[in-house]
Formats: structure tokens, sequence, C-alpha cells
């Protein structure tokens, strides 16, 4: 088992504060007014990286916006000022596209009814959206959702991020592929490992300074990778996050992450969570 030290996980105290519970109450939350991308996530991203060990990190809650409970969130990617989400279920994914923090849905695209939809990316003006079993990347106009083109993959699809050149995917696995966004030909892998341990059923993706960021389904955490080697740098331990009773158990587990560049926040929320949070994660220990 991974000996992960708990040091400070969750909120630490004087800044649940900053967020109230309920709806109305997640809306009118004061926000902090010290993060910035230099002093919030970007920043612990990089000691994670930088200090020998596995590190674990706890955060900092800034507040919690309303989300979509009927929403069965798959991936989330958010680009100067506007937030995509991919749903999942057959019969029931969908692509949107909403201003953030507004949240005004300025366009929603259905997906056929036969596929199962799972990640979401945006790079370079199009959108990126991967199926879960049938082997179909969609693709579309960053502006309108209006779709590209669709371009195939074998074995299933969870994940997807982007380091600015090259997409990288998740299958479940331990496994990341980095691919070409235009052909989406898989030019490399690694497999995240904690010293030999591999680091398994990586699902939703992000890019934030030189760090992959992985939901771990059915977990509370998000690994931290080095997407040189796959060697694991640190968890980020997002327990007690969502405390609310209406959560339920089964599949509505945390997934979705998103880097906001202009704040150096997080956004995180999970499946049919009514609730996206702000986040910035904080420096907590080291085994």
């Amino acid at each position: 088992m991974l000996a992960v030290a708990l040091v400070a996980a969750g909120p630490t105290v004087g800044d649940v504060g900053t967020a109230t519970t309920g709806a109305a109450g997640a809306e009118a939350a004061t926000p902090n007014r010290s993060s910035s991308p230099s002093a919030g996530t970007s920043a612990a991203i990089r000691t994670a990286l930088r200090v020998p060990g596995v590190q674990t990190l706890g955060y900092r809650l800034v507040r919690g916006r309303p989300h979509d409970t009927n929403a069965f969130t798959q991936g989330l990617a958010l680009r100067g000022g506007v937030l995509f989400e991919g749903t999942g279920l057959y019969g029931a994914s969908r692509i949107e596209r909403r201003t953030y923090p507004g949240g005004r849905v300025t366009a929603r695209r259905a997906l056929p009814a036969r596929d199962f939809g799972e990640g979401v990316e945006v790079l370079r003006g199009r959108v990126y959206q991967l199926t879960w079993r049938e082997g179909r990347v969609h693709v579309y106009a960053a502006r309108t959702l209006r779709r590209l083109t669709t371009l195939r993959y074998r074995g299933e699809g969870w994940g997807l991020a982007t380091d600015g050149r090259r997409l990288i995917m998740s299958d479940g696995t331990a496994v990341l592929r980095f691919r070409n966004p235009t052909t989406f030909r898989a030019l490399r892998s690694v497999t995240v490992r904690d010293g030999r341990r591999r680091i398994t059923r990586l699902n939703e993706l992000e890019y934030v300074a030189g760090a992959v960021l992985a939901n771990v389904w059915k977990s509370d955490r998000i690994a931290i990778i080095d997407p040189a080697n796959g060697r694991l740098e640190g968890w980020l331990d997002l327990s007690g996050l969502n405390p609310d009773p209406a959560r339920p158990s089964g599949q509505n587990v945390l997934n979705g992450i998103a880097f906001d560049r202009r704040t150096g926040r997080l956004l995180v929320t999970g499946k049919r969570w009514p609730r996206l949070y702000e986040i910035v994660p904080r420096t907590a220990g080291r085994r």
C-alpha cells in the first residue's frame, strides 16, 4: 500500500468559512483575494515536483458554485473565461460551452446515442472529446462546438489533457499516452508508478506547471505525475471537499479538473455533484 502522510489534508481551519453550504450560499461566498497564479496552484505543484519524496497537498477552499446534478461529469477544461464540460452515459452524453464564472450556456452538442462521452480538452481552437469504448474522439470548433471531424484510436478513452503541443490521454490503467492532436496517433507513453507500484484507474486529467494531475477513479485523491517519466510526485487529497449528505456513493465520484490561469486556482467537481469548487492546493507534508 502507498505510505502517504495525510498531514493537513482537507480544507484548512479558517478557510472553510469562505464558502457556505447550499447553492445560494455557495454562489455568494467571498473569494480569497490573496490567490494568484504565482502563489497558488502552480507554486504548490512545482514544490511537489522539486522536493524529494511523494508530497501530500491539502487544499484551501475558496468557494463553491452551483453545478448541474444531472451532469455525469467526465471532463472539464477552462480557456479564457469559457468552461467546457463533457458528460457521459449512453443516450445522455453531451458537451457544453459556458461562460465562467457566469455559467451561461453558449453552445451545447449531444453525442450520438451509441457514444459514452469521456474526457475533454482544448488545444489550438479545437475541443477534443473522448468516448469510453467506442474508439472515437470527436473534434469541435471551440467557439461554436460545430463538429469538425472524428478521429479513431484503439482501447478505452478516459481522461484528456494537453501540454500545449500534444494531447495526453488516460485509459483507466496506469498508462498515459501522448498523442498527435492532428492525427491522434500515439507518440509515446509512460507508466505511472510510485516506486515499483503502478498507480491504476487514472481518469480525468489536467496539465499544470509541468505536471499531469489525474483523478483516480473512486478516490478522493488527485495524483501529481511527472510526465517525463511517469513518476508519482505527490497527492492532492480532497477528502471532505463534498460532505453534502445528498452525495450518493457508487458512481457519483470526484471527477473533473480544470486550471484557471487567471486566478491560479483549480476547479474540481464530480459526477452529479451539486457544486463546482474553486480550490488552491497547499503544501502539507512528505513521506
